[in-house]
């Protein structure tokens, strides 16, 4: 349990920090190989060509372990549990963080509008079940459980991408 006046244990914070960040990852594999994957397709002097951004796809996944080791840290300190009370406030923290991202782009980058658009609502959306994990887990006397349904969500996730891959309905990378 996490409140004002109760601490989990490093150990605990850690298992949580790395629950978010895997759903965070799962989410965000589905997004951007899935169903805003056209959107990487169109030749733009913003992005990397697809090879270079699948070469350097760690580096993007380690910063979204430094935002979720912030999440965690924000909230602890607020006293957030329950799943509810973590998707709300992932939301409104991925709404916020990603709209400010996504504004300082507009102002200074040739990213497309609707690329924009997709990174935005994927902040928002990753925030979003990232608070979700880390406030069930505030809530849960283990992280057994939810483990294994971040797990499964994760699995579901990149099953649904391979899906809409095969299926046409986003495009594969191919070399």
């Amino acid at each position: 349990m996490c409140n004002s006046e109760q601490k989990l244990s490093f150990a605990t914070y850690v298992k949580l920090t790395l629950l978010a960040w895997f759903s965070m990852i799962g989410l965000d594999f589905f997004l951007h190989a899935g169903v805003l994957a056209r959107l990487y397709l169109e030749p733009s002097p913003f992005l990397l060509s697809p090879e270079r951004a699948f070469t350097l796809m760690p580096v993007g996944y380690l910063s979204f372990l430094v935002v979720a080791v912030l999440l965690i840290w924000l909230m602890a300190r607020l006293g957030i549990q329950g799943w509810r009370r973590g998707v709300v406030f992932g939301l409104k923290f991925g709404t916020l963080s990603g709209g400010a991202f996504t504004l300082g782009l507009l102002s200074i980058s040739t990213a497309p509008p609707a690329l924009l658009a997709g990174w935005f609502l994927g902040q928002a959306f990753q925030l979003g079940i990232a608070g979700m994990v880390a406030g069930s887990g505030f809530a849960a006397p283990q992280l057994r459980r939810l483990f294994v349904k971040v797990l499964a969500f994760v699995i579901g996730a990149f099953v649904l991408t391979v899906v809409l891959q095969s299926l046409g309905l986003a495009p594969a990378v191919s070399r």
